[in-house]
């Protein structure tokens, strides 16, 4: 500590000689947010690394023992929901309702429980629980976790400032993290920025514009110098579409945005009944059920039934297996629910995008389609989806343009979107990560032990409506 101190005290004599009192603030306040951004985007790329390494070993487990996955699966589900349970409660699921509900706490009155939503500690176990999940073949993706952990990174930062610097707004310090944590996590700068406007500001953006802008550009540009410049899926050709294709993008936004909303619904029941189990030996046995299903469905079915679903979507944007069975869909969605469950780390993004671009897949095989409009009728499924279960649709159209660089496709993606929104609000009106965002807010604020959404479906003590 005495090698900071003498940091910190160098660092304010540095600062007292500059003469121009604003540019002083003005510097000194961007200064944390430039130094967490770069941190962001490091742990990004290695968090990054770690989930694929952890994604390569189940594929190598499936493909020369997969009668192990039947032990595998339901020992990596426990190891990850104890983790979570013994050491940070509130680093379970996907990550963006907590910092979500960490938004709202940032006041004078609760300022000091957002440390239990975003912290050092939250980093670790979110990691490691995720990790241990999607190597028993988890349905799970990184993204919303990538998402906390840089809102934990800012935070502490913000936490860390010595009490001469210049107040830096604790909402907007996580909202900035969690902009720069979705832009490192898809590579998608300007997703991460309409992210903290649609999903994460009750705030006029121009308070911290700079900000935001500077830590996703900072945070994209350290991820990129690690992993070079990427898409997060490539170049899908979509160049000779047909003149009537909108009508099959209509029917697939209709498909997947009462299906996102449907697959929501069904997590949130499910918390509910598990609500009730008194003891761990239920969740134990749940954990092992879920476990076993996920194993029998690659097993038996399809391995497709495994994993974030990445190589699900790469596979059919990019080789001739377009045309997914029937029941991909199914399986992928039945998968996400059973994985984000069971208690233990992991986001619901990746999951979301797969399942729609299975949707998409089926839909086109149903109408024999010609591979680039088949393409089309993919993102239309990933944007729906992903629009279903998070209500954000410009969000949702952004990261899967910049995801592909399909700019000539925005149009088609934002009708996507607008209709999966508009269906979602047939089977809930409410979004997936509001509601789990008022339980946290719930939990939080009245100190009750921290449980699974034991009422996630009632959102009438939200402070926003």
């Amino acid at each position: 500590m005495g090698f900071v101190n003498r940091i910190r005290i160098r660092l304010k004599h540095l600062f007292d000689r500059i003469g121009n009192e604003k540019l002083r603030i003005n510097l000194l306040q961007a200064i944390p947010f430039w130094v967490a951004s770069v941190i962001t985007g490091l742990l990004a790329v290695g968090y990054a690394k770690l989930f694929a390494l952890a994604e390569k070993g189940t594929s190598y487990i499936y493909f020369h023992f997969a009668w192990s996955l039947f032990l595998i699966t339901p020992v990596c589900f426990i190891i990850g929901w104890w983790l979570v349970k013994k050491y940070a409660p509130y680093s379970r699921g996907s990550g963006i309702p907590q910092v979500m509900a960490s938004i709202e706490l940032a006041t004078p009155k609760y300022i000091e429980k957002v440390s239990r939503l975003l912290g050092l500690r939250i980093i670790l176990i979110k990691v490691l629980s995720s990790l241990f999940m999607v190597f028993g073949g988890g349905v799970i993706g990184r993204e919303g976790p990538t998402i906390q952990v840089a809102g934990s990174v800012f935070r502490t930062i913000n936490r860390w400032l010595p009490k001469w610097w210049p107040k830096i707004s604790k909402k907007n310090m996580i909202m900035t993290g969690a902009a720069a944590g979705l832009a490192a996590a898809f590579n998608t700068p300007l997703g991460g920025i309409v992210f903290a406007v649609e999903e994460l500001t009750k705030t006029h953006i121009n308070y911290f514009k700079t900000a935001i802008f500077s830590a996703v550009i900072i945070c994209g540009l350290t991820a990129q110098g690690l992993l070079g410049p990427y898409l997060y899926l490539g170049y899908p050709v979509v160049s000779n579409l047909s003149s009537y294709i909108f009508i099959g993008v209509v029917a697939v936004a209709l498909l997947t945005g009462l299906a996102g909303a449907a697959v929501s619904k069904i997590i949130l029941l499910l918390f509910k009944w598990k609500s009730t189990f008194k003891s761990n030996f239920k969740q134990t046995i749940y954990l092992v059920a879920g476990g076993l299903i996920i194993s029998s469905l690659a097993f038996f079915i399809d391995r497709n039934a495994l994993g974030s679903g990445k190589e699900l979507m790469t596979t059919v944007l990019f080789t001739p297996q377009k045309y997914l069975p029937w029941y991909a869909p199914v399986l992928r969605m039945t998968g996400s629910v059973i994985s984000f469950t069971t208690g233990g780390a992991g986001g619901v993004f990746a999951p979301s995008l797969s399942a729609g671009a299975s949707i998409g897949s089926v839909v086109s095989g149903f109408l024999h389609l010609s591979p680039d409009n088949t393409n089309l009728l993919i993102l239309s499924g990933m944007v729906g989806f992903l629009t279903g279960v998070t209500r954000t649709p410009f969000t949702s159209a952004i990261i899967v343009l910049e995801m592909t660089d399909r700019h000539n496709l925005i149009f088609y993606l934002m009708l996507a979107a607008m209709i999966a929104s508009i269906v979602a609000v047939v089977i809930d009106r409410h979004s997936f990560y509001d509601h789990l965002k008022f339980q946290y807010l719930r939990e939080i604020t009245e100190d009750t032990p921290s449980q699974e959404a034991s009422s996630v479906e009632s959102a009438a003590f939200s402070p926003t409506q």
